[in-house]
């Protein structure tokens, strides 16, 4: 998507999915694991775009 920002912050993932905030921050925290667990660099508070949309399947899992 042109213009879309790389990573995403916890307001953000609150937001889109129209859930509290701590329930924003369990859901950061286990998708930064997953990205960790995979040799990636991941930021506290903020979650990879792309991989965001993959997992809540707004985007191709595959």
């Amino acid at each position: 998507m042109l213009g879309e920002k790389s990573f995403m912050t916890v307001d953000e993932v609150a937001a889109e999915l129209r859930i509290s905030k701590s329930k924003a921050y369990q859901i950061v925290r286990e998708l930064n694991a997953e990205l960790k667990e995979k040799g990636y660099l991941t930021v506290m508070g903020r979650v990879n775009t792309a991989f965001f949309r993959r997992k809540v399947c707004y985007e191709d899992v595959h």
